[in-house]
């Protein structure tokens, strides 16, 4: 699978623009602010349904205009097409459609055109707090994993209905088991099939990261991600039976899946704390190409790649692994961004694979 046609009309900073792409390696080049990653932007959106930076949809549609839109035209192996749309007007819904016809919840269009993006905000995942990585291992999962996604979106619609009432009971200053008891048995059954699909990715997840690491770094350091749970300590039913007083006193729910972390280390210490901004860079890489990996190998197809500034806190040995793997057979349609067309024209001029720059603002060069 690989997207051959991307049209855009007032999304950020492009009025209009209609690109046709190599199936292999497509690359972004030209000063910083010109679009370049808008362009990934737009191409994650016809993922996800969302922008990968901004999630208030209308403050992507251009200055002054009243909506965005965004085609994309998809080839399959067997040389079918299929057209996704994305429309997103101001003070209205957002409207994603396959073949023109309109789902009715965007989280059905989520892993029919799996994708894995690589960015500068990926160190996020060291530096920001456990949200991040939660929502990072959910947004994995829930592309090869529907079931996954709905439970997930149940639970967390359980987890503010109990909150709410928790908070009710101190503002009124009474207490009723029986109306918690009615949320606490949701959340224990979501918690514990949630918590058991997050123990099982990260299973088979990390060997394959650790794996990327080693060829990225040379195999001179050892890495290690640690799932962080309350489960793991304890059943869920039975946390909560414990942490009931707590829970009341704070007014919110203390314990559950929703707390859940993972601990990254590099030679048995905090990739946060002691890791090199080059470690911490190869580190988040090397979860990208492991999330690559192993979504190829659920879905049976290769994602689309994206990689939106790759070269910066990378030495040359580094950059040199990164698009050697990259443009191997094991990986399919790559989009890069760099700053440098000199650069990348010197890496993939001397390689034997199909490959398409873009100069911006836009221009296409052969």
């Amino acid at each position: 699978m690989f997207l051959h046609k991307l049209s855009l009309t007032d999304f950020k900073n492009y009025g209009q623009a209609d690109l046709v792409f190599s199936d292999k390696i497509n690359c972004f080049t030209g000063n910083n602010g010109v679009g370049k990653t808008n362009l990934l932007d737009a191409i994650h959106y016809l993922s996800f349904c969302k922008s990968f930076f901004n999630p208030a949809d209308t403050q992507n549609i251009r200055h002054s205009q009243d909506f965005f839109v965004i085609n994309g035209s998809f080839r399959r192996k067997d040389d079918s097409s299929e057209l996704v749309q994305c429309i997103q007007k101001r003070n209205q819904r957002k409207r994603f459609l396959l073949n023109k016809k309109e789902y009715e919840r965007l989280a059905d269009h989520i892993g029919n055109f799996p994708l894995v993006m690589i960015s500068p905000y990926d160190r996020d995942l060291i530096n920001e707090g456990s949200e991040v990585r939660r929502r990072y291992i959910d947004s994995v999962i829930s592309q090869f994993d529907k079931l996954y996604l709905d439970d997930l979106i149940q639970y967390n619609k359980v987890l503010i209905q109990r909150n709410a009432l928790l908070k009710l009971f101190a503002e009124r200053n009474f207490f009723d088991a029986s109306q918690l008891e009615i949320w606490d048995v949701q959340m224990i059954r979501l918690g514990r099939l949630l918590f058991e699909k997050r123990s099982q990715f990260l299973e088979s997840f990390i060997p394959i990261f650790q794996h990327y690491y080693t060829y990225l770094s040379g195999g001179i350091e050892k890495v290690n991600i640690e799932y962080d749970s309350q489960l793991c300590k304890g059943d869920m039913e039975a946390l909560i039976r414990e942490c009931l007083p707590r829970d009341r006193s704070a007014q919110f729910s203390t314990v559950g899946i929703h707390k859940d972390d993972m601990e990254f280390s590099l030679g048995g210490f905090q990739v946060k704390k002691f890791g090199s901004q080059g470690q911490q860079k190869s580190f988040v890489v090397a979860i990208k190409l492991a999330q690559f990996d192993y979504t190829r190998n659920i879905k049976g197809y290769k994602p689309i790649l994206l990689l939106d500034d790759v070269f910066d806190k990378l030495d040359d040995e580094r950059v040199q692994q990164l698009i050697s793997l990259v443009s191997n057979h094991n990986f399919g349609q790559v989009f890069i961004t760099d700053t440098s067309e000199d650069r990348i024209r010197r890496i993939f001029d001397a390689m034997d694979i199909d490959h398409r720059f873009f100069s911006l603002p836009l221009k296409e060069t052969v």
